[in-house]
């Protein structure tokens, strides 16, 4: 059943090979599950053969995953089995107000739990993520000047209130982490580095399979380890922050002179054509990735590093110079450099991962109406 949840769908031989239970064991079980409306079974295919895929029914309920992006708000709908069922954006200002934010999140939900036919009830659970470190003992905010406005706001309170279903917030570049981890470039990796790179940089640590927060919510962000201690004074207050030679609003200002207004995605597109200029600032911000995910890897030691955000769609304009510089500050291995890979859920990382979460939390409460 747990496998079902966690992978959101396996043919009958998947389930036989992830449980270590014989075939027969595991047909067994299927049939007794979907008999008593848990599970729901379909034709399907497997290298050229005839299978049948296993899902959870659609009956157990839905969960929301939400992600606040810098400027955008993403909201995702799933079942039980972790199929999107939904999946909308919204732009929002750039220094949105976080009541604004979280209401439009609301209706959001609402809206489109509606348009699935189901009923408010149905919704089990909620997973955000934000692009700040948060309490996750409280899904608040935990430190100041990270989002203009959310200082201290205590996100799952106010959700809660207003979805009336379980609310669990995280930073969104541990929700990447833990889907790429689950369902993506990190599968059967431990442990795990992720790097969210778009108009902030970000970080998640997955170890033992499990995310790690740290103290208050701060393990991880890499985009404000610190890479020039006498570099330009960062929005956390300390100098020489990463995300101040590879944020978005840095590379673009960079090229501001000589090429006009860019966004993000032209100077990837532009890069890929040949631009020289574009080129440079990406490869100059894959060095400067490199030098803070040494740090990283020298003090955690991951089997794989996954780089996702807008970024990296830069691929391996970006990633090969990070690689470099990687592999020359990191302590040498008897098991090779550390992997270095492009993200495999690209933007729906970080929506998938707080479907991941808000599944787990209905799982836990029992929600789901069967045991884990």
């Amino acid at each position: 059943m747990s496998a079902v949840q966690q992978r959101g769908s396996l043919t009958q031989i998947e389930l036989a090979g992830v449980t270590g239970l014989s075939p027969a064991t595991v047909s067994n079980i299927v049939k007794e599950l979907t008999g008593a409306g848990v599970l729901h079974t379909s034709p399907s295919t497997r290298s050229g053969r005839r299978a049948l895929q296993v899902t959870l029914a659609r009956t157990l309920g839905l969960v929301a995953g939400v992600h606040f992006g810098s400027r955008s708000l993403r909201v995702a709908i799933a079942d039980a089995s972790m199929r999107v069922l939904a999946d909308q954006r919204m732009p929002l200002a750039p220094d949105h107000r976080a009541d604004t934010g979280l209401q439009r999140a609301a209706m959001l939900v609402e809206e489109m739990v509606a348009s699935l036919d189901a009923a408010p009830g149905e919704l089990l659970a909620v997973g955000v993520g934000v692009p700040a470190p948060v309490d996750v003992r409280d899904g608040r905010i935990s430190t100041v000047g990270m989002m203009r406005g959310w200082d201290g706001v205590a996100v799952a309170e106010v959700l809660e209130s207003e979805l009336d279903a379980p609310v669990s917030v995280d930073n969104d570049a541990n929700l990447g982490a833990l889907a790429e981890t689950r369902f993506g470039a990190a599968a059967g990796h431990d442990p795990v580095a992720y790097l969210r790179v778009s108009h902030g940089v970000g970080g998640g640590l997955v170890l033992g399979g499990r995310l790690v927060h740290g103290r208050g919510g701060v393990a991880g962000e890499i985009g404000h380890v610190t890479i020039d201690e006498n570099g330009p004074i960062c929005r956390c207050g300390n100098r020489g922050c990463l995300e101040m030679f590879v944020g978005a609003n840095v590379l673009l200002g960079m090229l501001s002179d000589s090429r006009g207004h860019l966004t993000l995605r032209d100077v990837i597109t532009r890069a890929r054509e040949g631009d020289p200029g574009c080129r440079r600032v990406l490869f100059d911000a894959g060095q400067h990735l490199g030098v803070a995910a040494a740090n990283l890897c020298n003090l955690v030691d991951p089997e794989i590093v996954v780089v996702g955000g807008e970024l990296a769609e830069a691929g391996e304009i970006l990633l090969a110079p990070l690689r470099t510089v990687l592999e020359q500050r990191t302590v040498p291995s008897a098991a090779g450099p550390v992997a270095v890979v492009p993200s495999e859920l690209g933007s729906g990382a970080e929506v998938r991962g707080a479907l991941a979460v808000a599944l787990d939390a209905a799982r836990l409460r029992g929600a789901l109406g069967v045991s884990a």
